[in-house]
């Protein structure tokens, strides 16, 4: 055969490329469920330290601030990030909080909040 061979340079590139935008929607899909993840666990310690708070009659600090303190700035900024609620009865009280899941990924605002309560009896 005394033809000119067919040419495969630059196959792998326009594989790579076409395959570039998966890889991207797949790291970001994990790093935003690292961040949902992380909502949730800055949640349950709000909901602990602000049950803890109006536990205990001593304490100078309320429950909404103990709370508040308790979450990563970033997770608590904004109107209506962060929300709080404390249920007394009798001998335990219970704390809900509720912290926005932030976005990383560009045009999707509104992943939902994360929540958590947590009881803790009255000194």
């Amino acid at each position: 055969m005394t033809g000119r061979k067919r040419s495969d340079r630059g196959q792998v590139a326009l594989e790579f490329a076409g395959f570039l935008p998966l890889l991207l929607i797949l790291a970001l899909a994990a790093v935003q469920l690292g961040v949902a993840a992380y909502a949730t666990a800055q949640a349950g310690t709000a909901a602990r330290a602000a049950a803890r708070a109006e536990s205990d009659d001593n304490w100078r600090t309320e429950g909404g601030h103990a709370g508040r303190s308790a979450v990563s700035d970033w997770l608590s900024d904004g109107a209506g990030d962060f929300d709080y609620s404390a249920r007394p009865g009798g001998s335990e009280v219970t704390a809900t909080v509720r912290v926005r899941i932030p976005s990383v990924v560009p045009g999707i605002d509104d992943w939902g909040y994360a929540e958590r309560s947590s009881t803790m009896p009255r000194d």
